[in-house]
């Protein structure tokens, strides 16, 4: 109740060394946990350098998590955005999942209008350093699709299928081998012009695109919501403060450890 009403700074240092010791304790054992939130945003970057990607990103003051208590204050946090926090104060940077490194929170959203051009730039910097950086939005509740593919320092492609009037004109980018591969198993055209298609088929590929950005994360190997307890797993994931966190401070709130 303490920790719901206000925060760590509400509790005692006995109280938050026993927490800390806890993760602690728990961490050795700690396995993948998919992600579960509404809305799901992610950036997905190669390699196992979390200290590196986390430079690149400019977050700061991480602090060992367990996947439980990472997937569980991004998800909090993105049902708490107010006139005092938005809701990209934090950031869950997971360990090395099959030979990629995950950053997860509602501020690695490629879509938005706050948040899509910085994103932009930081996967564009990203894949400068690392070959590939791709930044996701998932909504959990039907509320579409956005993906976001830079590969060695230009973006490929940005597609946006979330209902949102001007969607379409975020795109870049020519269709992805996955976007094509899923047009062919409808029966479209793989390569099109929405502007030359008819409009039955434009409204069966909106809706395919509306639940396709975890299938298509997934097909390069990098999609929270696909995750388990058997997906190898090296190091350990951590929650840090973005620059909204470090201007703004973080909403109070009790999670899952």
């Amino acid at each position: 109740m303490l920790a719901e009403l206000g925060g760590e700074p509400a509790l005692s240092r006995a109280d938050v060394a026993a927490i800390e010791r806890l993760i602690r304790v728990k961490l050795p054992d700690d396995r993948p946990e998919g992600m579960w939130g509404c809305w799901n945003h992610w950036i997905a970057v190669p390699g196992d350098d979390q200290s590196g990607i986390m430079r690149t990103l400019g977050v700061v003051d991480p602090r060992p998590v367990t996947f439980a208590l990472g997937n569980d204050i991004v998800d909090a946090d993105g049902h708490r955005a107010d006139d005092t926090f938005t809701g990209y104060e934090r950031v869950f940077v997971t360990p090395e999942l099959d030979g990629w490194t995950l950053v997860l929170g509602a501020w690695c959203d490629p879509c938005g209008a706050e948040r899509r051009e910085e994103v932009l730039r930081l996967c564009t910097d990203l894949s400068a350093r690392y070959g590939q950086a791709h930044a996701y939005y998932y909504g959990g509740q039907g509320d579409g699709s956005a993906w976001l593919v830079a590969e060695h320092g230009a973006v490929i492609r940005r597609y946006c299928e979330t209902g949102e009037e001007g969607d379409e004109l975020l795109t870049l980018g020519e269709p992805l081998p996955y976007e094509r591969a899923r047009r062919a198993e409808l029966g479209l055209q793989p390569d099109w012009d929405a502007a030359q298609e008819s409009q039955d088929d434009e409204e069966q590929w909106r809706w395919a695109a509306h639940d396709m950005a975890a299938d298509l994360a997934h097909s390069y190997g990098a999609s929270p919501l696909h995750i388990s307890a058997e997906t190898p797993s090296r190091g350990t994931g951590v929650i840090a403060l973005t620059p909204y966190g470090v201007a703004r401070g973080v909403p109070a709130g009790a999670y899952r450890i």
